[in-house]
């Protein structure tokens, strides 16, 4: 049950490029990573360039991004995890053009007991899976 967080310099981005985005960052996440699409959210946000800083300057000619993902400590590997942050780069680069050079893929691995879905903890979700929330 991951949550993305994708947030990108520039003008809103074009509904068909957030799509796509949100549709590769999805498959990505269940290929390299094992996990549910259906329980999966990809939350997209643009920030004006000028709000956007790398070693104390305005970036110029590139657009600055982050991408952040929640996903339950324990359930991958540091191999999936790395493979997946490779390809989640090339994701970025591929729909957001030229990209700064501090351009940062971050998974946070949360403990299954601090967060949950529909009123369930993951921890919960392990011990009985087909619990009704």
């Amino acid at each position: 049950m991951p949550f993305a967080r994708l947030t990108a310099t520039g003008p809103d981005l074009p509904a068909q490029t957030r799509a796509a985005l949100a549709a590769d960052i999805t498959a990505l996440l269940e290929k390299d990573l094992f996990k549910a699409p259906e329980v999966t959210v990809v939350q997209i946000n643009t920030v004006p360039a000028s709000h956007w800083f790398v070693a104390g300057a305005g970036i110029k000619n590139a657009t600055g991004v982050h991408l952040e993902v929640d996903i339950t400590a324990g359930t991958n590997t540091a191999a999936e995890q790395a493979t997946f942050i490779e390809h989640a780069y090339a994701v970025l680069n591929q729909h957001l053009g030229l990209l700064t050079t501090a351009t940062y893929v971050v998974l946070r691995e949360l403990g299954g007991e601090s967060w949950g879905f529909n009123g369930m903890t993951q921890m919960a979700r392990r011990r009985d899976p087909f619990q009704k929330s």
